[in-house]
């Protein structure tokens, strides 16, 4: 029963509590220092971790009971030498303010703060519009927020408890449901139009009349890498097919059909300025997520499941180097899923040229189509009319 008791005591499961957060706190704030080298900051312990802010808050709620607990004595102190109490209602209308003082100064908190970590600057067309379409909804929805705030704290203040007033029961008003129902269904309404337009050109598969083609670029995510690969001078992409999949033929590219003998494959994806870019994505495992940015592109890429993402780059890297004042930056499309322990490894760069680099680089990228490749289909000394022929006995072996 002793021992039971003990495992029942708040002190005791209180103290516990404690432990594990410094515990944790502290085993946190060693691990990088630790993993940082041996330099001065390496014995350095970081004690602003979670454990740190939890503890805090913790604090300010034993805070906040100890000054009610001391006002309740103080409100029976009064009583008992025959005086009125303290007006509870007034406490709580004060509490009231308080509250939204300090909820509308953790919300600029908030904005000063982290509103600094934002995407970087859009380099697309579509980026532009969905930079503006956030804006907009953010703004609206701070003037929503704060309107409502301080209309919901600044009435639980004013019209508080009072001996000298009585409360209006008002259990419904057909005006009042309207409002607020008709403005918000207006304000959601334009921005999914809005929203709607913008998705529409993205994922718009025809080019319009008179507008160059769009480039067709084929990225297909694996565990951990994104493959290239790049039309020929034909400017069509050949099919592919998973049963075509070997160590060669990592795609699966379909050499039955003409289109595929001249793809290339390629380490950089190199994105012309100012030209429509259709990206076609794939995935030959697990869920991917091609994720650039920069070009506020980001879709996944689910296996079976061929899906594309058209853009047009705006700013090539060495404007942006120039804007930023870095050499060394460069574009990069990442995986944004957590597809396994080498997901970090899923970078590739990304580099927005001239039209007339575009083209000198393309001229110089290697054929999908490898010697090993060829040796494998067993049509590497044939033309590639007599190449089909051999491919399909080949496949059909």
């Amino acid at each position: 029963m002793a021992f039971k008791k003990l495992i029942n005591s708040k002190t005791i499961l209180s103290f516990f509590a404690a432990f594990m957060l410094f515990g944790t706190n502290l085993l946190m704030a060693q691990t990088p220092a630790a993993a940082a080298g041996t330099g001065e900051d390496a014995n350095q312990v970081d004690w602003t971790g979670v454990a740190y802010y939890v503890l805090i808050f913790f604090l300010i709620c034993l805070g906040v009971a100890v000054i009610g607990k001391i006002l309740k004595i103080y409100d029976l102190t009064l009583k008992i030498q025959g005086k009125k109490g303290l007006k509870w209602n007034n406490v709580m209308g004060v509490i009231c303010l308080v509250f939204l003082l300090a909820g509308l100064y953790g919300a600029y908190w908030s904005f000063t703060v982290q509103g600094s970590m934002t995407l970087p600057e859009a380099a697309s067309i579509h980026g532009v519009k969905i930079d503006e379409m956030f804006t907009v909804t953010t703004i609206l929805t701070m003037i929503v927020f704060f309107i409502t705030q301080i209309l919901l704290f600044g009435f639980l203040f004013k019209y508080r408890h009072s001996d000298k007033r009585r409360a209006h029961f008002l259990p419904h008003n057909n005006t009042i449901e309207k409002v607020w129902t008709i403005v918000p269904a207006i304000v959601l309404t334009i921005l999914v139009v809005f929203g709607f337009f913008t998705w529409q050109k993205i994922m718009d598969d025809t080019d319009a009349k008179g507008e160059v083609a769009s480039i067709n670029i084929d990225i297909t995510g694996h565990q951990f890498a994104w493959e290239l690969r790049y039309p020929g001078k034909d400017g069509k992409l050949g099919p592919k097919s998973f049963k075509l999949t070997t160590a060669s033929n990592k795609l699966g590219v379909d050499f039955t059909k003409k289109s595929s003998f001249d793809d290339l494959s390629a380490d950089t994806m190199y994105l012309p300025v100012n030209r429509s870019i259709k990206l076609n994505i794939q995935a030959q495992d697990v869920i991917h997520s091609v994720y650039m940015p920069h070009f506020r592109v980001q879709l996944n890429a689910v296996p079976g499941l061929p899906t594309y993402f058209k853009f047009t780059p705006t700013i090539t890297t060495a404007d942006m180097r120039h804007k930023l004042d870095d050499p060394k930056f460069e574009y990069l499309v990442y995986c944004n899923k957590i597809c396994g322990g080498g997901h970090y490894n899923m970078q590739k760069v990304v580099r927005v040229v001239s039209e007339a680099e575009y083209l000198e680089w393309l001229s110089h990228q290697k054929p999908y189509l490898t010697d090993g490749l060829k040796k494998e289909l067993h049509f590497a000394d044939a033309e590639p009319q007599k190449a089909v022929s051999q491919n399909r006995l080949a496949l059909n072996n």
